[in-house]
């Protein structure tokens, strides 16, 4: 089985890229963020057409994550236990899809930005991780062989290494302790990086800015992964990133990135 994870930056406006991704690119399941519409404007036929079942969350023109499978799409969930929402009053947002594909309860996941580290965005950032953190422990601690995939962007990059100047981030989020901190607490829940073994940095990125020339000059970040329990992290048996199709007219500024399972 093959999954993937792709922040398309508009699902409509890239509609036509993901189909030609996903014929060329035969993935079994895909967890999208950012389509930014809700789910009456949501394109399904993109997926539906290829034989894909799909579950999308979206409530408005920001955030919004779908998740598409060819191998049975079951018990969707738009939210996990605890997942907070922003503002005041409170408000959820559409950050999170989840279902069970092919055995896989895989999870659609769009981490909130945190925009600057003194911004209330910061501190929502850290509880939604955290969040995060305590329900993927909570599912392991039922069930130690459970498979489960958090997939998605998390806007953390973990390690020096996945930014292409440390120096050009001082003082910014992303790459704050706190951020990072966050991160390694989900893999000490359990859930590991499985891309990075078979991808390793550095210069091994997943995002690069639309200013600036970001791309062509290397200037990335590698802030998208698949994080894989136990179980399912013993069945993957390579991972790359897909970094050809961040090229061309219409690209989204992130590249889809793909696990291999046995």
């Amino acid at each position: 089985m093959r999954i993937a994870t792709w922040n398309v930056n508009s699902m409509r406006a890239r509609a036509d890229r993901v189909s030609a991704w996903l014929e060329r690119s035969d993935v079994d399941v895909v967890a999208v963020q950012e389509t930014k519409c809700r789910d009456d404007q949501f394109p399904a036929s993109v997926f539906t057409d290829l034989g894909y079942e799909v579950a999308h969350h979206g409530l408005g023109q920001w955030n919004g994550v779908a998740l598409a499978s060819r191998v049975g799409l079951e018990e969707v969930r738009t939210s996990f236990d605890g997942q907070p929402g922003y503002g005041e009053p409170e408000e959820a947002e559409a950050r999170a899809v989840s279902a069970v594909c092919g055995g896989v309860r895989v999870w659609s996941l769009y981490v909130p930005n945190g925009r600057e580290v003194d911004h209330p965005h910061y501190a929502y950032k850290l509880r939604w991780l955290e969040a995060l953190r305590a329900e993927g422990a909570a599912r392991l601690a039922e069930d130690p062989r459970a498979q489960i995939a958090f997939c998605g962007d998390f806007n953390v990059a973990p390690q020096d290494d996945d930014v292409w100047d440390m120096a050009a981030f001082e003082g910014k989020t992303h790459v704050t302790e706190a951020e990072r901190q966050a991160f390694q607490e989900l893999n000490k829940a359990g859930f590991a990086d499985v891309v990075r073994p078979h991808a390793p940095g550095p210069g091994v990125y997943t995002f690069w800015d639309y200013q600036g020339l970001s791309f062509p000059k290397k200037k990335g970040m590698r802030i998208d992964f698949l994080l894989c329990s136990p179980a399912l992290a013993d069945r993957v048996t390579g991972a790359r990133v897909d970094r050809e199709e961040r090229k061309g007219k219409g690209a989204s500024d992130h590249a889809p990135v793909i696990a291999e399972l046995d």
